[in-house]
């Protein structure tokens, strides 16, 4: 009987393979043929779909470059207007055949009405949501007229907001009257301390138009069971949409045989429905986040099949256990990620928006961020909650290359409104995103916004605002609801294995006892101005924001700024810095830690050296802490124009001397040493899942490369894990140096190479006495690029090498220091040939950048620090006493 049954799918397979297929599911994308005008205009142009109005128009040349000098205040008009987008659809014989014709919306920004051959089919308020209607009756042979008359978001919000009795403090949003709170749409677009405001409409996602007769498959979800060494046993989740009243067969089958297909015969009543099939991977291989072993992703084939067609989908899995510990322990209450059983310190930054116009980020722009994150050891990028719900391709980056997804839900840093039908919407889009992420291996967990719980317990909103009571309970009662409900309601319902929490952080950090619980933003450097040293004694369970700012370089200033505009304080450089005080503040930290930079240029390269020498102090002394913090996550990886701001990637993809320090400070195995007490300890930082002997090699010299002092020893590298490899007293060997002219060089050897090394300098960088050094160079071509030797006399700090105008250059080392007798070999590519290489090459290192170097004898203390507000005053004394 077993073997008969087997025989009758088997030939029921056979029918619908043998069937033309033209009968099953027809998908078509709808990209090609638009066209777009002002709605109170009568000139069309054509447009591109997916796009913006903001793009569209700069593509036909109404309005010039938004990123460029000003320009931004030169298209805020924009934004006023609605916009109207029309494209014909031909309904062929072919499709003329089908029972059922389907439109799929995958993002449209954001208060469209679609129309078809002038009848209203749609109304559409989330700019976050994909919509999908049936429009077979709409239609008619041949020609079909679609046509989406996008209304302004913030002409459509005015009556709301000028009609709420609360005014809501969105202060980040760039203008009077706050609209960005009562429309579902991405909240930098209405500007930020870091981003500009160009608030967009358009059809920002693929339309799709999809035929179909009996039966097509709406969702797929392969959701892991059970997990051990021998097995693992899985439920796939089908949504389907049917228009027959009949059994069909489905089927679950690897396209790379890796497991055995199951078979299931399945009754379907018309509409939707969701059918489940179940089946096992003998002997599976593991997922693992990026550095702790490889990324496994299993190809499942999901079909349908009836008689004459069916549809199918193809979804990657990858087999992990994760689980986010989050819960009181013997110093507080801990924030960590275990994968596979075991703990993983998590390593990497927060992620924003790539454009202000997202369309225009590609695959290959997705392709090349998850690079450097790989190609940087990071192994989680938080998705921050004033952006968007990041595309699909996004994901399987994320999956492919081993980068964890923290995923905040799209809010941040404003109280929101809580009417039925601002709810109503919220539960759509986290109902659409958590059902289409949850795929996702990469995806580690979900948070409900970014910082409003610390706000309202801390920013002073209530009085501020002037906030009644019955107007606070009115906001906690609905933050309450749309963060303790709807939101974990959702994850609850769909992604019920996925931790989720209500807001990051879950600590302040203004108080000691705030660095014992959860995760923490501290913002006491930068904001409240405290040294980078504070990061040594700031020390939270987990850090999941904190941050410096610096300038891009010099190429892409180029890029936005002609060369009158070559000052922090231009207009230009104004509106391309956002931070209120953020052109002040650099200069503060700058006139504290460096000497002062000779020109325009050099200011942005020591700024670049600023914000990396801050971020890797406080990278190590997070690491260096482990277990009691369990991740380290910088603000911010890229930005979405060029600006001044906390990247450590430019807009156009370029590294900041910040990306090249964290790339160092994330290696799987880290050298750190430390002066603590008068004490000289060096430590060893492992990630590695296994113990390794180590040999430390440790080298006292002077900045000409003569040596004072050298040992080396045999240590224990301890898996997963921070621990002390050497100690001694600080003046055993230092104390009666010049602390201005001496360093100390370590090095921890792994398997006979280098694992890490490490420089400790014995003074501030700025009280160091540096000369200029003669650095030499041996540049040749190779069969990947190119490949630079270089060598130095005397101590050359921070080498910065620039290919001028050469976008496609990317060094594999930049903004290192290279000490004398050693050389070091980078490759890197380059669109220019090898004589263009060796003429454009430009060498700059930290005294070049000094006025005079006569002034290296130049004591620290010459230059003050400015005088600090009363606010600032207190607030340091505050975080003092604590």
């Amino acid at each position: 009987m077993k073997i008969f049954k087997q025989l009758y799918l088997t030939l029921i397979v056979m029918a619908a393979a043998q069937t033309a297929w033209s009968q099953s599911v027809k998908v078509i994308e709808l990209n090609q043929g638009w066209k777009f005008k002002q709605a109170d205009g009568n000139q069309w142009l054509p447009a591109t779909v997916p796009g913006t109005v903001h793009t569209d128009l700069l593509a036909n040349k109404v309005i010039n470059a938004p990123f460029y000098r000003n320009n931004e205040k030169e298209v805020q008009w924009i934004e006023t207007k609605d916009w109207v987008y029309e494209t014909t659809v031909n309904i062929d014989d072919e499709l003329n055949t089908y029972n059922n014709i389907d439109l799929q919306f995958d993002g449209l920004d954001t208060y469209a009405d679609i129309f078809i051959n002038d009848s209203l089919a749609l109304k559409t308020n989330n700019m976050f949501i994909g919509y999908q209607l049936h429009v077979k009756d709409f239609l008619k042979p041949g020609e079909n007229k679609l046509k989406i008359y996008f209304h302004s978001p913030v002409n459509t919000a005015l009556p709301q907001a000028n009609a709420s009795a609360i005014k809501y403090p969105a202060d980040n949003e760039q203008s009077q009257i706050k609209t960005s709170v009562f429309t579902r749409k991405a909240p930098y677009h209405y500007g930020w301390d870091w981003g500009p405001r160009f608030v967009t409409s358009g059809i920002w996602k693929p339309i799709k138009l999809i035929a179909w007769n009996k039966v097509r498959i709406i969702d797929t979800y392969v959701q892991q069971l059970y997990l051990s060494n021998s097995q693992a046993s899985l439920e796939a989740d089908l949504e389907l949409e049917s228009a027959i009243d009949k059994t069909v067969q489905l089927k679950v089958s690897s396209p790379d045989n890796e497991f055995v297909p199951v078979y299931m015969d399945q009754y379907l009543t018309p509409g939707r429905q969701n059918v489940h099939v179940t089946f096992k991977i003998e002997n599976p291989k593991r997922w693992w986040p990026n550095g702790l072993g490889e990324q496994k992703l299993y190809k499942v084939n999901l079909e349908v099949l009836t008689e004459d067609g069916g549809d199918s989908k193809l979804q990657k899995i990858g087999l992990r256990s994760l689980q986010v510990v989050n819960e009181p322990d013997s110093m507080g209450e801990s924030f960590y990620v275990k994968v596979n059983g075991a703990p993983v310190f998590m390593k990497g930054a927060n992620y924003i928006p790539s454009d202000s116009f997202l369309p225009r980020v590609t695959t290959d722009r997705l392709q090349k961020v998850f690079a450097d994150v790989k190609q940087s050891n990071m192994n989680m990028l938080r998705i921050w909650g004033g952006g968007v719900y990041e595309s699909d391709e996004f994901y399987n980056l994320a999956d492919e290359n081993g980068i964890l997804i923290w995923q905040d839900f799209m809010f941040a840093c404003t109280m929101y409104p809580s009417d039925s039908a601002f709810l109503a919407s919220v539960k759509a889009e986290a109902e659409y995103n958590v059902k289409r992420l949850r795929k996702h291996p990469s995806l580690a967990l979900w948070c409900g916004n970014n910082e409003i719980g610390v706000a309202w317990k801390n920013w002073g909103w209530q009085s501020t605002y002037k906030y009644s009571e019955k107007e606070q309970q009115e906001l906690v009662e609905g933050y309450k609801k749309v963060f303790d409900e709807v939101l974990p309601h959702a994850v609850e319902r769909f992604d019920i294995n996925r931790f989720y929490f209500p807001t990051s952080p879950i600590s302040n950090w203004g108080k000691a006892e705030d660095f014992k619980k959860g995760d923490n933003h501290f913002w006491g450097v930068w904001h409240a101005e405290l040294p980078f040293e504070e990061y040594n004694t700031h020390i939270p369970r987990f850090m999941s924001e904190y941050g410096f700012q610096s300038f891009p370089d010099m190429i892409t200033v180029k890029r936005f700024a002609k060369t009158e505009d070559f000052d922090i304080n231009s207009p230009v450089m104004k509106t391309h810095q956002k931070s209120y005080k953020g052109n002040g503040l650099i200069k503060v930290y700058m006139d504290r830690y460096y000497r002062q930079p000779k020109d325009f240029e050099s200011f942005l390269y020591v700024g670049q050296l600023l914000q990396a020498e801050g971020i890797k102090l406080a990278i190590e002394a997070h690491r260096r802490n482990m277990p009691y913090c369990m991740g380290t996550l910088y603000w911010q990886l890229n930005d979405c124009w060029p600006v001044a701001s906390w990247s450590s990637i430019d807009y156009y993809g370029r590294w900041k001397a910040l990306q090249y320090y964290a790339k160092e400070a994330f290696s799987p195995i880290l050298v750190d040493p430390e002066i603590e007490k008068e004490k000289l300890n060096i430590y060893a930082i492992s990630d590695l899942r296994e113990n390794k002997p180590a040999e430390l090699k440790l080298k006292l010299i002077d900045f000409k490369g003569n040596q004072v002092w050298a040992k080396s020893e045999n240590v224990h590298l301890a898996a997963n894990a921070s621990k002390v490899i050497y100690t001694e007293p600080l003046n055993a060997h230092i104390g009666t140096l010049n602390k201005t002219e001496h360093l100390l060089s370590i090095e921890l050897l792994v398997d006979g190479k280098i694992a890490s090394k490490n420089i400790l300098y014995l003074d501030t960088i700025k009280a160091i006495n540096l000369a200029k050094p003669t650095i030499t160079t041996e540049i040749t071509a190779y069969d990947k690029g190119f490949r630079i030797k270089l060598g130095t006399d005397i101590l050359a700090k921070n080498i910065y090498l620039q290919l001028p105008n050469d976008q496609s250059s990317a060094f594999a080392q930049n903004y290192f220091d290279l000490l004398p007798g050693e050389t070091v070999t980078i490759d890197f590519s380059s669109g220019l040939t090898l004589e263009q290489v060796k003429n454009n090459l430009k060498i700059m290192t930290l005294a070049d950048s000094y006025k005079t170097v006569e002034n290296n004898s130049t004591k620290a203390a010459e230059t003050k620090e400015p005088e600090k507000p009363g606010f600032l005053e207190r607030m340091k004394n505050k975080l003092k006493k604590n």
